[in-house]
């Protein structure tokens, strides 16, 4: 089949800037935790962000996105953060992409998280192209700064 995951690595000043957004973006919506998740991507090493691309409905027509058959699920529009609607086994493919990544930055010894508020701040910034996408920040440092809420 067609891979439909994308992914881009943020480091340095894009960090920064990711954390001014965010902050920023929670301002602006209301949206509660935003300056949360922003500190724990300004104290990241790098930010990984793993998103989904024009991804096709597999042709199922098994109802998980709420219409019987796979043609009469609409086309992706924008959304106020993302691009959907989406054919449900595309979104689980995005799911096992981040299990995948997580669990192989946790066996380096790398703590992460997987953050859905990065995504639709990266996605407005342009930081990648993708419908849907979400973050996760990585640090390797002597206590987990992601699990310390």
């Amino acid at each position: 089949g067609k891979d439909f995951i994308v992914t881009k690595v943020l480091t340095g000043d894009d960090l920064k800037a990711l954390a001014e957004e965010m902050t920023l973006f929670g301002q602006q919506t209301g949206k509660t935790n935003f300056d949360r998740d922003a500190a724990g991507v300004r104290a990241a090493g790098a930010v990984l962000l793993v998103g989904i691309k024009d991804a096709k409905p597999l042709s199922l027509n098994c109802g998980a996105c709420g219409y019987a058959m796979c043609a009469n699920l609409p086309k992706p529009q924008d959304g106020p953060e993302f691009r959907g609607p989406y054919c449900a086994w595309r979104m689980a493919d995005l799911g096992i992409a981040l299990g995948s990544a997580v669990k192989t930055a946790s066996m380096h010894n790398v703590d992460n998280r997987i953050m859905y508020r990065i995504g639709p701040v990266a996605r407005k910034m342009g930081l990648i192209d993708a419908d849907v996408v979400l973050g996760v920040p990585l640090s390797a440092t002597g206590k987990n700064i992601y699990f310390d809420r």
